[in-house]
Order: structure tokens, then C-alpha cells, then sequence
């Protein structure tokens, strides 16, 4: 499908285009176009079968894209080609769209299937029990990937709390022969089924163990893959490196200085500036609704935490009745939201007008302001109340790292529905990862979560 989309996405609209506006060679035009884009996509392994599916962004076919421009210009230099190169332009510009649409299609396909356990790689992990039932409930724990453990190999008699099939054990020494620790892995791995065999490493299990294990299961033709323990670090920020022997991994610290930033900074003042312009209609519209559904400001303003902890006010359309912050004492019992956040969803404080304000995310647009202020970004962290930040620990602090936005993470991936814990963990994610390309991403994704509506309230 993957093919015959990049076949048709720019074959016919080259065909259709130079056929139509008398250009010159039409044929010739759609076939060079059509070979150049498949092999712009193959030299990038855009087809290979661990690549089909796995990816809906757009950044990765814009630059595919961009790449077939500049062959196709200069080829058109080579050969003396005369169309005229906006119509050229125009022909070639479907590509980039078809590609996405299959791209994204692809992927909701794939994550249905295994949501099902299927078109999945079958894993079986060892490593003593602690680290083993740490990367299994790692790998439970989502299903947006392509690993299903099926089986653990424990090193060392600790007991396991995973309840995978344990068909047998290795010691916590190294054997006298390598033998005794090879020989029942391909055993088990063969008896499971097992695609791939998963080592965490640790004190019982690594250096010239781990090296013979290895050897072992590559001349057996069983792939395997070696976890080191860190978790929700970017594929960009890990680089492998071998110095006198050891295998090592640097990894990059989180962007927060520089060009990126001075992108991300401009990105955000432009997006505000626009989106003020462009709504003020709406905006009226919104501030007279409110007006007319129940007395009180249109506006409401609220103290909330920024970047590195410092305060400002954050400004919303009011969705609760007037005197919402003094009720909110009686309310404390019913609240349905772990950790410090005050979440209820048939909050008797929220106004009729200001229950689709909220599923609508309508509310959220005045702050727009505090983006085009510098105090907010289009894209982070959800914005923190004082009380709440008062009850962070070390490792929800690390919000505070960045600043917070107007949508972000939390947003695209099911807002109030989400749990505390999958809340800080998103957070810290786009907080230790942050990248443009992301922030555009997740900008693309809103729109989706905003017609949803999963988690509004």
C-alpha cells in the first residue's frame, strides 16, 4: 500500500498537470518523478519492515520531499527540460500529502493490531529478577511498540513478580563453561518461540558472561538487544561509542540554549501573534456567550508556576460560576484525581456555557496573551498552581524546567483521564526531549484532540 501510495501520489498528478497545460514530454515527466520519489524513500528505508507503520510524523516526508526537489532540479537542468517550474512545483506537490495520509493510516493500523498482541516481536528477557520484571512491566505498560514478552530467564534465585513463563534459571556466578549459561537459553528461546532475547544487565550478568552469551545466540541466528536501564531518553540524544574495548553510550543533555531555543522562542511569539489576529472574532463571540450564561467576568485570571518557578497570572475564558475558588473546600471529598491535581467531571461549579468551552478547549485561548508575554510556550508542560508545586517531589520539579504551554503532551494523550503518574511522565518527557520538530508535531495532534474531546472537563 506504501508503494502503490507513492506511485499514485506522484505519477498521476505529473501525468494529469503536464497533460493537461500542454507540457512538454508528460509521460517521461511522471515516470522520472515517480522513480526519483521511490528512490528517495528507499535510500531513506522508508519501506523497510521495521519502518512500515511505526511512524505518522511529517517531518520525515517533508524532508524526503525537499530531497526530491533538488534531484529533480538539478535533472531538469542536466536534460534541458522546458515546463514551466511552477506547474512543475505544483505536479509534484501531492506526493508529500498522499504519503502522509498512508502514513498515518498505516499507523493506526498497526497500533490496532497490537493492541491485539499482533504483528509483534516475541521477547524473551533475562537478567536478575529485579531488573527482568522492571523491563517486562516497561514493555506491558504501552503498546505502541513491537516487543511482547514472552518468557524470562531469571539470573539468580530472587523470586519474579512479572508471572511470564520461567523454564529455567541461570546462576547468579558464571558457570564453569559458558555452556551452562547458553545451552537452556536457546532451549527456552526455542521452546517460547522467542524473536529476540532481551539481557538487562547487571552485577551477576555482564562483561565476558554477557559476551559469550552473544556469540551464542548470533551463531544461532537469534537476535539480541541489551537494555542499559535508562528510560524516556530520545533516540536523537544517544550516540554509541567503543572506547579501549567497552561499548558506551553518551548521552546528549536535553536542549535548552541556543538556536533551537531562539526557534522554539520565535515560533511562539509568531503562533500568538497570528492566532490573537485571527480570532478576535471569535473571541467576542466566546466573551459574549459568557456573559449572557451567568453573572461574573468574562475573563478568568489565576496565579499559576513557570519556568525555573516563577509566578504569573494566567488568563482563561471563566467557566465556573463566580465564587468557584471559595467553593472549592466543599468539594475536596469528591475529587477524582490522584496527586495533587483537583479534577471532578460533573463539577457543579462548571456553568453550562463553560462545559463546551472546556471540551472545545475554547477556554484556553486567552492565553495566547501569556504566550505572546514570553510567560508560556505554544507547546509544554501543563501549567502548575502554586499549592499543587508545593506538593512536587524532586522528580515532578523537573517540570519547571521548561515552560509551560498552552497545549502539550498531557493534551494529545487524554488530558483529565490521565492518571498523576502519566502525567509527570509525559511532562518529563517533553521536558528532557524537547525538540521543534516535536512542538509541531504535537501542534498537528491538538487539533484532533480538541474535536476528541477525550479528557475535557
Amino acid at each position: 500500500m506504501a508503494l502503490a501510495t507513492d506511485v499514485l501520489g506522484i505519477g498521476v498528478p505529473v501525468l494529469v498537470v503536464f497533460g493537461s497545460t500542454s507540457q512538454p514530454h508528460p509521460v517521461p515527466a511522471a515516470l522520472t518523478a515517480t522513480a526519483v520519489w521511490l528512490g528517495v524513500r528507499a535510500c531513506h528505508r522508508r519501506y523497510a519492515p521495521q519502518a512500515l507503520g511505526e511512524s505518522r510524523g511529517v517531518l520525515p516526508v517533508l524532508r524526503d520531499w525537499l530531497t526530491l526537489l533538488g534531484l529533480l532540479a538539478v535533472a531538469r537542468v542536466a536534460v534541458g527540460e522546458s515546463s514551466e517550474p511552477v506547474l512543475a512545483l505544483l505536479a509534484v506537490s501531492c506526493a508529500p500529502l498522499t504519503t502522509v495520509v498512508c502514513h498515518k493510516g498505516t499507523h493506526r493500523h498497526l497500533t490496532a493490531l497490537r493492541r491485539e498482541a499482533q504483528s509483534v516481536h516475541r521477547v524473551l528477557v533475562i537478567g536478575e529478577p529485579g531488573a527482568a520484571d522492571d523491563v517486562v512491566e516497561h514493555l506491558a505498560a504501552r503498546t505502541d511498540h513491537a516487543y511482547v514478552a514472552i518468557g524470562v530467564v531469571p539470573v539468580g534465585d530472587a523470586p519474579l513478580t512479572s508471572g511470564l513463563p520461567v523454564l529455567t534459571r541461570l546462576g547468579s556466578a558464571p558457570p564453569a563453561t559458558p555452556d551452562e549459561d547458553w545451552m537452556p537459553v536457546l532451549a527456552s528461546a526455542e521452546q517460547l518461540g522467542a524473536e529476540l532475547v532481551l539481557v538487562a544487565p547487571g552485577p551477576r550478568f555482564s562483561g565476558e558472561r554477557l559476551r559469550r552469551l552473544s556469540w551464542a545466540l548470533h551463531d544461532a541466528g537469534l537476535p539480541l538487544a541489551v537494555s542499559p536501564g535508562l528510560t524516556d531518553v530520545a533516540l536523537r540524544r544517544i550516540r554509541a561509542a567503543t572506547v579501549a574495548g567497552l561499548s558506551l553510550l553518551h548521552i546528549a543533555p536535553p536542549t535548552r540554549y541556543g538556536l533551537h531555543m531562539v526557534a522554539k522562542a520565535a515560533l511562539d511569539r509568531a503562533g500568538a501573534a497570528l492566532g490573537l489576529l485571527l480570532l478576535a472574532p471569535l473571541y467576542g463571540l466566546v466573551a459574549l456567550a459568557v456573559r449572557l450564561d451567568s453573572p461574573g467576568p468574562v475573563l478568568h485570571r489565576q496565579t499559576r508556576v513557570g519556568q525555573h518557578g516563577r509566578t504569573f497570572t494566567m488568563w482563561k475564558f471563566r467557566t465556573m460560576v463566580a465564587d468557584a475558588e471559595r467553593l472549592r473546600p466543599e468539594l475536596t471529598a469528591a475529587n477524582e484525581q490522584d496527586g495533587p491535581l483537583f479534577k471532578m467531571r460533573c463539577d457543579p461549579r462548571v456553568t453550562r456555557i463553560g462545559r463546551w468551552l472546556r471540551r472545545s478547549s475554547l477556554d484556553e485561548l486567552p492565553q495566547l496573551v501569556n504566550v505572546l508575554r514570553g510567560e508560556m510556550s505554544l507547546v509544554g508542560p501543563r501549567p502548575p498552581l502554586p499549592d499543587e508545586v508545593a506538593q512536587y517531589d524532586d522528580v515532578a520539579l523537573r517540570r519547571l524546567t521548561v515552560k509551560p504551554g498552552l497545549t502539550g503532551l498531557w493534551q494529545v494523550s487524554g488530558r483529565s483521564d490521565l492518571s498523576w503518574d502519566e502525567s509527570v511522565a509525559l511532562d518529563l518527557g517533553y521536558a528532557d526531549n524537547w525538540s521543534l520538530g516535536g512542538d509541531l508535531d504535537v501542534i498537528a495532534r491538538t487539533f484532533r484532540a480538541v474535536v476528541d474531546g477525550r479528557g475535557a472537563y
